[in-house]
């Protein structure tokens, strides 16, 4: 496990966050957040994600401190749009302090509110479709979670679950209800033949788990 966060610590002086982001990371210690962001590593992959898959409109499901957020707001191109769901409002406000000093006041949508509500209404106001989404929010309700994302994307539209291996938690029984989630939601997205994906097993400084990819295809 150390060496683990020993590669991780490597790692990231070859690829370092910047200052926005080390910023974003402290404004959360400061705010008592738990420290339950991605890791520098993953939100580099985040930001890679959405620039090779060309992504314009991102949605994410849980936002923390905005930290994620940052990433994948850097990676789009176009009219770049990230609207991102939080339902602690404290969380919230800190993240949108971390967008503003990013300079993406522009770029990012923080609704506040349970996340099933929230993207509820974004199906009702029938939004334009999101090219991205990126799935860290409570890990109980992910196949909801998919299922609204399925209803807010377009064919060919990336998806990303984080949290699926859970320590390999979801092949030890008897389930604990995060792990009963993530074993949901990759059982429903394998059932799918309109869906193509993999789950990858990941260590680091936050532990041994692992993100679900899903792309619908065309």
């Amino acid at each position: 496990m150390r060496e683990w966060a020993d590669v991780d610590a490597y790692l990231e002086q070859l690829f370092p966050p910047d200052d926005v982001l080390l910023g974003a990371n402290r404004a959360a210690h400061e705010a008592g957040l738990p420290a339950i962001q991605v890791s520098a590593a993953q939100g580099r992959l985040l930001t890679l994600l959405a620039q090779v898959h060309g992504a314009c409109r991102v949605l994410e499901f849980g936002t923390l401190a905005g930290y994620s957020t940052i990433c994948l707001a850097r990676g789009l191109t176009g009219a770049r749009h990230v609207t991102t769901l939080e339902i602690d409002p404290a969380h919230a406000a800190v993240a949108v302090r971390n967008v503003e000093a990013a300079g993406l006041a522009d770029v990012v949508d923080v609704r506040v509110g349970p996340a099933a509500e929230t993207a509820a209404r974004l199906v009702e106001e029938r939004v334009e479709p999101f090219d991205l989404v990126f799935v860290d929010a409570d890990k109980p309700s992910n196949v909801r979670y998919l299922e609204l994302s399925l209803e807010l994307t377009r064919p060919g539209a990336v998806i990303v679950v984080d949290n699926v291996v859970r320590g390999g938690a979801i092949v030890r029984p008897p389930f604990d209800d995060r792990a009963e989630g993530a074993r949901a939601v990759l059982e429903r997205v394998a059932g799918d033949p309109a869906l193509m994906a993999t789950a990858i097993q990941t260590v680091g400084d936050k532990g041994y788990d692992g993100f679900l990819l899903v792309r619908r295809l065309p």
